[in-house]
């Protein structure tokens, strides 16, 4: 493979046709780009999930004991399962001037630039050296980069910097919400529903929570807190799913639903779990445990994941705006392993190409012209770490 020429769009095809759903394992992919970097040079480090069966991976181009700019990337995709793709999922299609695959927009685009670009960047002298982040597990809840995190933690010297490259349009975004979701589970007493004095409907009591989240969500609608900068500009809530009861003749004993809110930075992560909780314990229990004394309410964290906040004058906010060319930086509703970076004491800014309107969606497609504005993006910064 050393020596061989690769463009961005033949590096994206290579990474499309890996297979890297969420509940498959990433490794073919990380195998393949760890092989590409030996050949040209450079060492990389794997960091594995508790099953072996997925990694990130982390590379430095450049001289190390510096700080230097990292280019993080998670390698997972959303599923296709029952989506009404018009070609191979896992294989790029061109047409009409749009290259069509899963993670096309969301985001092997991106990576692949890097990649492409590699052999040029490693044949140079750096002055800053630039990091390669490659991450498992982003789609269901940024879990696998809490890993590297660690690891990051545990090296002398830290990326100073940080751009992940989640679809922006080549826009740069200094802000998103954060997120937490949960499963809760409520268990009753079941009996005829002839004799409905006898039980506790727990399906009843699962829909008083789920009212009482609608309030919270009206009432984050109509007072706030509010940034404009958002869409929509408030702190959302939701029930996402909800399962119970056998049938319509028995009191049902069970009923399990899911929720998440996405937090405006700044808004309490805490806040809406807590009241919803004292809402269980103050006004469902005591009536539930009247009836049955094992009558219970449980709510289990699924995961999470903080909002990105950096300042419009930070270092990194400058570089993304000197290096697209942009007038301001954005903010955006979605989340990203962003925030997490943040929160481990490195400036990150979202900058990426591609739109988040094409991710997730049956025939999902990044535009070339962003393929395009991605590799100046990258050859600028490229040419910044050379000087």
């Amino acid at each position: 493979m050393s020596g061989v020429a690769c463009t961005s769009i033949d590096m994206l095809r290579r990474l499309v046709g890996f297979d890297t759903t969420s509940r498959e394992s990433n490794l073919a992919l990380i195998d393949f780009v760890r092989d590409w970097l030996e050949d040209h040079g450079v060492e990389s480090q794997l960091v594995f999930d508790e099953t072996g069966r997925k990694a990130n991976l982390y590379a430095t181009i450049g001289p190390l004991g510096v700080g230097g700019i990292m280019l993080s990337g998670h390698t997972d995709v959303v599923p296709v399962d029952d989506q009404d793709w018009h070609s191979e999922p896992f294989a790029v299609l061109a047409a009409d001037g749009k290259l069509f695959g899963r993670g096309t927009a969301d985001m092997k685009s991106f990576i692949a630039v890097i990649l492409a670009r590699l052999p040029e960047l490693a044949a140079r002298r750096l002055r800053t050296p630039i990091h390669l982040a490659l991450s498992y597990d982003e789609e269901v809840g940024c879990r696998g980069v809490r890993r590297l995190i660690a690891a990051l933690k545990e090296r002398p010297v830290r990326p100073r910097l940080c751009i992940v490259g989640e679809p922006t349009s080549m826009q740069p975004v200094i802000g998103h919400k954060g997120k937490r979701s949960f499963h809760c589970r409520v268990r009753g007493f079941e009996c005829h529903s002839a004799l409905t004095h006898q039980g506790v409907n727990a399906v009843e009591a699962a829909a008083e929570l789920v009212a009482q989240l609608k309030a919270m969500a009206r009432r984050k609608r109509g007072q706030g807190p509010f940034d404009a900068d958002y869409l929509p500009p408030y702190t959302t809530i939701h029930t996402g799913t909800i399962s119970g009861g056998t049938a319509l003749n028995i009191v049902p004993k069970e009923c399990s639903f899911d929720f998440e809110y996405r937090l405006l930075p700044g808004d309490d992560p805490d806040g809406p779990i807590e009241e919803l909780r004292a809402f269980a314990e103050n006004r469902l229990l005591p009536e539930m445990r009247a009836v049955r004394p094992e009558a219970s309410i449980e709510f289990a964290e699924l995961s999470g994941y903080p909002g990105l906040a950096t300042e419009p004058d930070a270092e990194i906010t400058r570089l993304a705006l000197a290096l697209t060319g942009a007038n301001r930086a954005g903010k955006v509703a979605f989340g990203s392993e962003a925030g997490l970076f943040q929160e481990a004491g490195i400036p990150t800014v979202v900058c990426g190409p591609g739109s988040i309107e094409q991710a997730h969606k049956p025939d999902e497609f990044i535009a070339l012209d962003q393929i395009l504005a991605c590799e100046a993006f990258i050859g600028r910064l490229f040419d910044r770490a050379a000087a």
